[in-house]
């Protein structure tokens, strides 16, 4: 079952985290609990619970999302690959109701991932 939507309070400044990026639409903050050596959750400042939530209106909000974690996985060094991983509902591993991206690098990934 999904908790509260903790990355609104991120957003709201509610409750602190080491943000790496921020602009107008989206925030990028390193995971409390790294699953790898770069671990980097990016949200949309727009509140969209699940990836199924996602509507024709929010392509370009997606596609930014996509160059903003593209700029830091560059900007991070992670030039021989990193990983990107959206998770939506339970079944899917999704812990908080609000949309959001993994970055993943620093390490060897594996497949199957879960």
């Amino acid at each position: 079952m999904m908790q509260d939507d903790i990355f609104q309070k991120i957003i709201d400044r509610e409750i602190s985290a080491n943000i790496v990026f921020e602009d107008e639409r989206c925030l990028a903050f390193r995971d409390l609990h790294p699953q790898a050596p770069t671990h980097v959750l990016i949200i949309p400042k727009k509140a969209i619970p699940t990836h199924s939530d996602l509507t024709d209106d929010d392509r370009d909000l997606l596609g930014h999302m996509h160059l903003v974690a593209a700029r830091l996985a560059k900007d991070f060094g992670l030039n021989d690959g990193y990983r990107l991983v959206v998770n939506c509902l339970d079944r899917g591993g999704q812990t908080v109701p609000h949309l959001h991206f993994h970055l993943l690098g620093g390490r060897d990934m594996t497949w199957p991932p879960g």
